[in-house]
């Protein structure tokens, strides 16, 4: 099928931001669909099967709609990781009627994927969150993109950031300064994350104002968290002591959404992994739900999909020789 367009009224600013630098943004779709995208000037013609035409189309459209300035390549990656999914192409500002919405600093904040959406609503719904899955996925920053939501609208009193200090193969050796220097490369993650969801400023008020806070996991113990929003992060490096110890912190109006990766464990050889071990415990303890995620909700570079896949047909080919009986 071919479908032939001109957009209307014709504006070349709009249709340069369109296409992209010598149609790159024209050629990134063409990767993603089987289409052939060809124009001239303001008129496109669009050739592939109906249905994936149809949906070039609309995505073309919308972008053209918004495109009074340059087009983000992270805003049309998110809307052909739609198309990827054979899912509509959602770009900011035209969110589904029903998606969830978050009070943060990115208006555009959504689930981009069914279990995104699916994870966006057990933490709303559920008092201990589990998101399992391989990085890209959005474990953390929509974790924390709730906690602010949270906090925004009162839920809580309080944001509660920690992950355990493993270091990733590593040997960083003694850390000069302070406690917090100190801390700080493990935690560095969640502080992207609360930058770009609230800002700077608001960041270093929410510190000064002790309504955000950020620790190692062992200055969890003894605690108490009340009407607190508590995320743990890369939970794949605790033990099962550890989890057990920050799953009993929790307190009155309190919520905690736990994150990780078991296929990257940095604990000794030997040694299990409280995220493991917490997911066979608790499976059927009313209250608790688990989100899992595969490299199908990637929301970075296309290529970090293809890697996690790579590195997953790895072991199991590994758990398949090592499984072989011996001839």
């Amino acid at each position: 099928m071919t479908l032939r367009h001109t957009f209307t009224p014709l504006d070349n600013v709009r249709l340069g931001h369109l296409c992209g630098p010598l149609d790159e943004h024209l050629r990134a779709i063409e990767a993603v669909l089987p289409v052939t995208i060809q124009r001239r000037q303001g008129a496109f013609r669009i050739e592939g099967s109906a249905r994936e035409a149809e949906r070039v189309l609309e995505l073309l459209q919308s972008l053209y709609e918004r495109a009074r300035k340059a087009i983000p390549a992270d805003l049309l990656q998110l809307a052909l990781d739609d198309l990827r999914r054979g899912s509509r192409a959602r770009l900011a500002g035209s969110d589904a009627e029903g998606d969830i919405v978050l009070h943060t600093r990115r208006a555009d904040l959504t689930g981009r994927t069914p279990n995104q959406v699916q994870y966006l609503r057990q933490i709303l719904g559920h008092d201990i969150t589990f998101g399992i899955g391989p990085a890209g996925t959005g474990k953390t920053f929509l974790a924390v993109a709730c906690a602010v939501d949270a906090l925004e609208r009162s839920a809580v009193q309080r944001i509660v950031l920690t992950r355990p200090a493993v270091e990733a193969g590593e040997r960083l050796g003694f850390l000069p300064g302070d406690l917090a220097q100190k801390v700080d490369p493990y935690l560095r993650p969640l502080y992207d994350a609360l930058y770009d969801l609230m800002g700077f400023d608001r960041v270093t008020k929410a510190f000064e104002k002790g309504t955000l806070e950020i620790a190692p996991l062992a200055f969890m113990r003894g605690r108490t968290l009340n009407h607190s929003f508590v995320i743990l992060d890369e939970a794949q490096n605790t033990t099962p002591e550890q989890m057990k110890m920050f799953l009993t912190r929790i307190g009155f109006g309190a919520k905690a959404v736990i994150t990780g990766d078991v296929s990257q464990i940095d604990l000794p050889r030997g040694t299990t992994s409280g995220l493991v071990d917490a997911e066979q415990v608790l499976r059927k303890v009313q209250g608790i739900a688990t989100t899992r995620f595969t490299s199908a909700d990637v929301v970075r570079h296309p290529l970090v999909a293809r890697i996690v896949d790579a590195y997953d047909a790895q072991q199991r080919r590994r758990a398949r020789a090592a499984n072989a009986p011996e001839s």
